[in-house]
């Protein structure tokens, strides 16, 4: 049997993801699917796939499967995304929404013109700092950073010149390196200005991605704690560029930024 599944592409800074609404179209093996769906020049091309459904505790749930099939805790240009995507489509007439995800419930404020979501900030929480000033090797090079938690695993290191990081090599190796047994996101950021960063990022279970939300709140708070920035600064990505406040009374992380609709589609899948 032979079924059709619609689906949107979106992207949040250039962290693209294939959306699907689970409520109308239930996948069995997201997992699998993330993989082929994934792919370049026999998928549809993404960073991974997006299950948005139903929540018990909160408006709407996420999952997100990376493009190897490992399903993440969090995203934030994902979650951006989903406010998004139930605004536009009708799904919900809120402007505040709360996202049921594995690391907990987040809430969404979304900025509408002209009928669209054009912004959406997102409360990441508290983050939790992990070791302040970590120094790990791999491949014969010493790299010191700060390990994060955004509700996923996060290392960020502060250099001096960002295009001179090779992040195919460096990337993977800090990623499984020991210390994270759960494997770890990698962010190498250079701060151009007290409130403006450049940020190449390697995530776990994707490879390198043109944006991560949360790497983008982990290398503000890694910033931040070090000396290197102020609270508020902005994250500048290869996709393009994130609004980070880390409030000093409510200790949370918000996040703002943009979400785009690139296209809808409909895929073909026996089995499902």
């Amino acid at each position: 049997m032979t079924n059709v599944i619609r689906f949107t592409k979106m992207h949040g800074a250039g962290n693209d993801y294939i959306y699907v609404n689970t409520m109308l179209y239930p996948l069995e093996n997201p997992q699998a699917l993330a993989v082929k769906w994934s792919r370049a020049h026999t998928g549809i091309g993404a960073d991974g796939l997006v299950l948005i459904g139903r929540s018990d505790v909160a408006d709407f749930s996420m999952r997100i499967f990376n493009a190897d099939g490992s399903e993440a805790m969090m995203c934030g240009n994902a979650s951006r995304c989903i406010g998004k995507y139930v605004y536009d489509k009708g799904l919900s007439a809120k402007r505040a929404i709360s996202l049921e995800t594995l690391s907990g419930v987040k809430r969404l404020v979304l900025s509408v013109e002209n009928g669209k979501v054009a912004e959406v900030t997102v409360d990441m929480g508290i983050p939790v700092i992990r070791q302040k000033e970590l120094t790990l090797e791999a491949g014969g090079m010493k790299y010191t950073g700060t390990a994060v938690s955004m509700g996923n695993p996060h290392f960020a290191v502060f250099i001096e010149d960002i295009n001179r990081i090779d992040l195919p090599a460096a990337g993977p190796l800090l990623e499984r390196h020991p210390y994270f047994p759960d494997r770890t996101n990698v962010e190498f950021v250079q701060v151009m200005e007290p409130d403006k960063c450049r940020m190449r990022v390697w995530e776990r279970g994707s490879g390198i991605t043109l944006a991560c939300g949360t790497g983008a709140c982990a290398a503000a708070v890694a910033g931040m704690i070090t000396g290197k920035t102020g609270r508020a600064p902005e994250i500048i990505m290869d996709g393009g560029s994130l609004r980070i406040r880390w409030d000093e009374a409510a200790g949370k992380v918000f996040m703002t930024g943009g979400a785009v609709t690139v296209f809808e589609g409909e895929i073909e899948e026996k089995g499902i």
